[in-house]
């Protein structure tokens, strides 16, 4: 990621669910949801059915960027960037690959990590998870934007039951990741400008190795050195060298790094040492993973490639997981930054991704070992198209249902009826916790719907849905107050510049009756969105017509994060009919 990208987002800036906080008055009249269906049915898996010994990549569709991946025996954990999503760094178990298990989030404490007060895209990202033999532990790494914590690590013997506290690193730069070598010395490797802040050019980055203390938890003073300048090829200039992971085999050390940026010159290149400190040399075949080559045009189009993480699979074959994306017909990105897998080739002396090089296919072989594909099932994470629906009946919310700057925890209430949100006095472009439950757009093609029960006392009182891909890029869906009178509204919130202010338009308004609960519902057909209503249930009512989804695009909207999905309400409404 770009650290300058970073300094501007800066700038501009289980239990049974009881109760609210300080932040949410406890009303008589908070939105009751109920009846959550989300569809999604992109045309590149109905036209790719699955055989039997077939799974689909991304095996993470929505905004799961930037994976690094572990292994202990036969268990498998994998763990993402969440940004000022909540709880951060989301992480994933699979026994083989193919079917993954959602344990929720590594930083699930406000109290050891606070994404409040600031942009989306801030928070926490670029983790790294590894398991240290010598210690029977995992490490997770990560850069974290908010709270006053740069770069920390949090350890545990088991994913499954929790991390301890975070540990400050105190080393500056960013995507550091841990390394444990054959004799137990540790070694962290991270992105870091060039020393002394002399930079050749734009985006003239370095990769630093320090020696880690495993007994003290901290980085050797004075151990720090550059091992990468530049990139690949200094001569050329070459950008963002970052995401930096540290492999060994067959004696030799191996340095896999990100080159180019997060966008459509994403690379993963590669390098090869004899000790962990270098010299590093780079392979001959670099890149050995890029979509930058084709054309715009191609059909399934997948792009971005790049921020790998590489683990020994079943069988000892290698495998990589790495973020892309699948853009609309207008070449947007709404569903974000991606968890795509593809085998990899270790036969020779570096590592190449198998068809990595090549347009990237929606479908693959599964690993030796792995005997039926589960997505969706079982309790596993789904991919390819399927419905997931929520009366939110059980004591413990999916782990899909996440905060923003904030632990849904807050502001939610499970009822014998449905899910219950008090609202905050915050609106959803404020640079704090929203009364928002959101879940990721996993789709290109989709349609949500909810059934609200709801009647606002006030126009400073609203709940609906609403689309966001950051607070100054969304699309809110609502019932409000006009005198007597209740009303659906759809507002439009766009921040044209990152100085200026949010323009709010009200693209349309409806009066409607609410004397029985109301049904919401929002669809896309990949850049178009329409959000309609329904008092009978069962007919549905336009509301604006067709508007662009443009905003909703990380491309448009800028940042890193995918469009959110949430139920929303509010004491501090500003859309008014």
């Amino acid at each position: 990621m770009k650290k300058t990208q970073v300094l501007l987002l800066l700038s501009i800036v289980l239990f049974p669910f009881t109760g609210a906080n300080s932040q949410s008055k406890q009303k008589n009249n908070p939105p009751l949801f109920s009846n959550f269906s989300y569809q999604g049915n992109d045309q590149v898996y109905t036209d790719n059915p699955l055989k039997s010994d077939e799974f689909y990549t991304p095996i993470l569709q929505g905004c799961y960027p930037d994976p690094a991946i572990t292994r202990k025996g036969d268990d498998y954990y994998m763990v993402c960037s969440s940004f000022a999503m909540f709880p951060g760094v989301p992480i994933f178990h699979s026994k083989d690959l193919v079917n993954w298990t959602d344990l929720g989030g590594v930083l699930n404490d406000v109290t050891q990590f606070n994404p409040h007060d600031t942009g989306i895209s801030a928070g926490v990202y670029a983790p790294g998870i590894t398991y240290n033999p010598h210690n029977d532990t995992f490490y997770m790494i990560v850069t974290a934007f908010s709270g006053g914590l740069n770069n920390i690590i949090v350890k545990t013997k088991d994913p499954k039951k929790g991390w301890g506290n975070p540990i400050k690193l105190g080393f500056g730069g960013i995507d550091p990741s841990i390394f444990f070598d054959d004799n137990g010395k540790g070694y962290i490797v991270h992105n870091d400008a060039p020393d002394n802040g002399k930079e050749r050019y734009n985006g003239h980055r370095v990769i630093k190795i320090w020696e880690y203390d495993v007994e003290n938890d901290k980085v050797i003073p004075g151990s720090d050195k550059i091992v990468v300048d530049g990139g690949v090829d200094p001569a050329k200039n070459p950008i963002w060298i970052e995401a930096p992971h540290l492999y060994k085999k067959d004696g030799k050390y191996f340095l896999m790094c990100a080159e180019g940026g997060t966008g459509g010159n994403h690379t993963e290149v590669i390098f090869k040492s004899d000790s962990p400190k270098g010299p590093f040399i780079p392979a001959p075949s670099n890149p050995i993973l890029t979509q930058k080559y084709f054309g715009r045009d191609r059909k399934n189009k997948v792009d971005w490639a790049g921020h790998a993480d590489l683990v020994k699979g079943p069988g000892d074959k290698y495998y990589g997981v790495f973020l892309a994306v699948r853009p609309n017909e207008k070449n947007r990105v709404n569903t974000g930054r991606e968890t795509f897998i593809l085998p990899v080739d270790w036969s020779g002396e570096f590592p190449v991704f198998e068809n990595g090089l090549i347009p990237l296919e929606p479908k693959m072989k599964m690993p030796q070992g792995a005997t039926e594909n589960k997505t969706g099932k079982e309790g596993f994470f789904p991919n390819g198209n399927f419905t997931f629906n929520d009366n939110f009946t059980s004591n413990k919310l999916d782990n899909r249902w996440i905060g923003l700057r904030g632990p849904r925890e807050k502001f939610i209430a499970i009822t014998k009826k449905g899910l219950q949100i008090n609202p905050f006095e915050t609106n959803i472009k404020d640079l704090k916790p929203t009364s928002t439950l959101f879940y990721r757009q996993q789709h290109n093609r989709f349609s949500l719907t909810t059934t609200i029960d709801y009647k606002p006392k006030s126009d400073k009182d609203l709940a609906g849905v609403v689309a966001l891909q950051n607070e100054g890029s969304n699309y809110v869906f609502g019932i409000t107050m006009k005198d007597k009178d209740y009303y659906v509204v759809l507002q439009k919130n766009q921040k044209t510049r990152r100085d200026a202010a949010i323009n709010s338009t009200i693209v349309a308004s409806a009066k409607i009756d609410i004397k029985k609960p109301v049904q919401l519902q929002m669809k896309a057909n990949g850049d178009n969105y329409e959000f309609a209503y329904s008092v009978n249930g069962n007919d549905f009512v336009n509301v604006g017509g067709i508007v662009s989804g443009d905003i909703l695009s990380t491309d448009v909207a800028g940042g890193f994060t995918g469009c959110l999905l949430g139920l929303y309400a509010t004491e501090n409404n500003d859309a008014r009919p």
